[in-house]
């Protein structure tokens, strides 16, 4: 009891537990919003931000576009190259660093959009990084052959 009341103290009271109609838990929020504890489908979702998209089905459509579009922007990201290799300056470090963390920033994102547990969320987070591999870091849109006898990374592993 006596944990249960410091941490009252500090704000950090526990989220009670509730089952859904399956009987799978979910965490009650403190604003009355209910947070899976597991996949689920639907549109009655909260996705990163406080009431969003809310329960209408458009906001819902218009976040899986949004979760699409980032899950692209950051394979693009993780497969172009926005300053030369050529480029030894303090300027280019700065560009290459400053991508870095738009990338790391937006990938986080994603992840926790997918951390709302909605499935459309997470098949349109796998979709979106799917066709921007498929643009930006397969080989069929490269200009170049690679060099022989070399054995390629596959996106992901190579960011």
């Amino acid at each position: 009891m006596e944990g249960i009341r410091d941490s009252l103290m500090h704000g950090m009271a526990p989220a009670p537990v509730e089952a859904n109609a399956t009987g799978m838990p979910n965490m009650r929020h403190r604003h009355g919003m209910f947070m899976h504890m597991s996949f689920f489908w639907g549109h009655d979702a909260l996705i990163l931000f406080s009431g969003w998209p809310g329960t209408h089905f458009g906001m819902y459509f218009l976040a899986l576009i949004f979760v699409f579009v980032l899950s692209v922007l950051v394979e693009w990201l993780c497969h172009c190259r926005l300053v030369s290799d050529a480029s030894d300056s303090l300027a280019g470090g700065l560009a290459q660093t400053a991508a870095y963390g738009v990338r790391v920033g937006l990938a986080y994102m994603v992840m926790l959009a997918v951390m709302s547990f909605n499935v459309g969320v997470f098949l349109m987070a796998v979709a979106g990084h799917a066709l921007g591999f498929f643009l930006f870091g397969s080989r069929v849109f490269r200009k170049r052959p690679p060099a022989c006898g070399k054995l390629e990374n596959l996106g992901p592993m190579s960011c």
